[in-house]
C-alpha cells in the first residue's frame, strides 16, 4: 500500500477512535479520554472507549468487543497504552498478549509513569508501532488531562454570557436571561463534563443558583462557592439542597458561620488570603488538584471572572454573545490593570458557533504555535 494511502486510512480510523473517546466526557476524570478501534483488511472488528474511571480502559474494552481474533490486525488508539499498575492492570500487556500486527498511537501519554514506555514495550515485543497520527487532534481531545498530569492543577474554563456591548447585567443588576434557551442547555452540558463548578458569593446573592446540569443528562459537578468571610445565608440553594458543595473561605471567616454550614453537610475549605484579603485562587486550585479535580468551570460574576483573568488562571474562555444592547450596565470583566493594548491578555479562537440567537465564542489561552479552528462545539 502506498504511504499516502496508508496515512489516509490511518487518519480515517483514528478519527473514529477520537469520536469514541469523546463518549467518556464527564465520566473518566482524572483519567484521559481514550478511544480504540481494531481493523482487519479495512473492516472494523472491534471498538472501545474508556467509559468510567476505575473501569476498563479503551484497549481492553475494544479487545472484549472483538468479533474475531485480533492477531495480525491493526489496533488504533488515541493515546499511548498504559504500562503501569494503577486502578487497572497495564493495557500494553494485554495488547502484546493478543499480538496485533500493527499498533497506531495518536499521542504519547505525558504521565511520567507511562510516557514512551508503552510504545517501547510494543516495539520490543516485535509489534510494528506508529506514533503521531492526528497527534494534534488527539492531544487537543485530552487538553484537560495533559494540563492536570503535568501541573497537578485543574484545567480552568471561564464562561459567561454577555450582550453585544459587553454587559452581563443591566445597571439594576438584572440579568435573566441574557442568553437564549439553547445557550442555557449548552451551558448545562458544559457543567456536566466538568468535575467542579465555581462561583463567587456575589453570584449566589444575586441569583441564588442551583448550579446543576438539570437541563441535560449527566452528573452534577461538585459546587464550589468562594465566600471569603462566609457572609452568605446557609439557606441559599447551593447550601440547602443536599448536593455536594464546598465553601471556600479564609481563616477570618467567623467560626459560628462555619459551624452553621458544616451542620448542613457543607465542607468549609480554609484557604490562604491573597493581597486583597480574599481567597487565594492559586492555592484553591492546588488543593482541588490534590483531590483529583482535573477540570473546573468558573461561572462567577465580574469579580470572580476578573480575578481569574488577572491571575492568568483561565485556560479556556467561553463567551455566550447575545444580540442585545443595554447601554450602561455591569461589565463582564473589571479592571485588569492593563494600560496598553500590547499588554492585553491573548486568546486564540478555536470555534465560533450558534445556539439559538446567540454566538458561542470558544477561545483558549494563546500559546506558541496556536492554530485556529472553526466548526461545531
Amino acid at each position: 500500500m502506498a504511504a499516502g494511502k496508508n496515512r489516509s486510512t490511518d487518519e480515517r480510523f483514528m478519527r473514529r477512535a477520537l469520536a469514541l473517546a469523546r463518549k467518556g466526557e464527564g465520566s473518566v476524570s482524572p483519567n484521559p479520554l481514550v478511544g480504540a478501534v481494531i481493523v482487519r483488511d479495512g473492516r472494523i472488528i472491534a471498538e472501545g472507549f474508556h467509559h468510567c474511571c476505575g473501569e476498563n480502559h479503551a484497549e481492553i474494552d475494544a479487545i472484549r468487543n472483538a468479533t474475531e481474533a485480533i492477531a495480525g490486525a491493526t489496533f488504533y488508539i488515541t493515546l499511548e497504552p498504559c504500562s503501569h499498575h494503577g486502578r487497572t492492570p497495564p493495557c500494553v500487556e494485554a495488547l502484546i498478549a493478543h499480538r496485533p500486527g500493527r499498533v497506531v498511537v495518536g499521542a504519547v501519554d505525558p504521565n511520567p509513569l507511562v510516557s514512551g514506555r508503552g510504545i517501547e514495550a510494543l516495539r520490543q515485543s516485535g509489534i510494528e508501532t506508529e506514533v503521531g497520527v492526528l497527534e494534534e487532534a488527539c492531544r487537543e481531545s485530552n487538553r484537560v488531562f495533559f494540563k492536570y498530569i503535568r501541573t497537578g492543577l485543574p484545567y480552568v474554563t471561564l464562561k459567561f454570557a454577555q450582550t453585544l456591548d459587553g454587559r452581563i447585567a443591566a445597571a439594576s443588576g438584572h440579568s435573566h436571561w441574557i442568553s437564549s434557551p439553547p445557550s442555557l442547555r449548552f451551558a448545562h452540558r458544559l457543567r456536566a463534563i466538568h468535575d467542579a463548578i465555581l462561583v463567587g458569593a456575589g453570584t449566589v446573592l444575586a441569583d441564588n443558583p442551583e448550579l446543576t446540569c438539570r437541563l441535560v443528562r449527566g452528573r452534577d459537578p461538585l459546587r464550589i462557592v468562594v465566600d471569603s468571610r462566609l457572609r452568605l445565608s446557609p439557606d441559599a440553594t447551593v447550601f440547602s439542597d443536599g448536593k455536594r458543595t464546598i465553601a471556600a473561605a479564609t481563616r477570618r471567616a467567623p467560626a459560628e458561620r462555619r459551624r452553621l454550614l458544616e451542620k448542613k453537610g457543607i465542607e468549609v475549605m480554609e484557604i490562604g488570603e491573597d493581597p486583597a484579603g480574599r481567597v487565594d485562587l492559586r492555592e484553591l486550585l492546588t488543593l482541588l488538584g490534590k483531590r483529583e479535580i482535573s477540570s473546573l468551570l468558573v461561572e462567577g460574576g465580574a469579580t470572580v471572572a476578573t480575578s481569574f483573568l488577572k491571575e492568568n488562571l483561565a485556560d479556556r474562555l467561553i463567551v455566550i454573545l447575545s444580540p442585545k444592547i443595554v447601554g450602561v450596565g455591569i461589565n463582564a470583566v473589571g479592571d485588569l490593570g492593563i494600560r496598553r493594548m500590547d499588554n492585553a491578555l491573548g486568546f486564540s479562537f478555536q470555534r465560533v458557533t450558534r445556539r439559538g440567537a446567540d454566538l458561542i465564542l470558544d477561545a483558549r489561552k494563546r500559546i506558541s504555535g496556536d492554530t485556529h479552528q472553526w466548526g461545531q462545539i
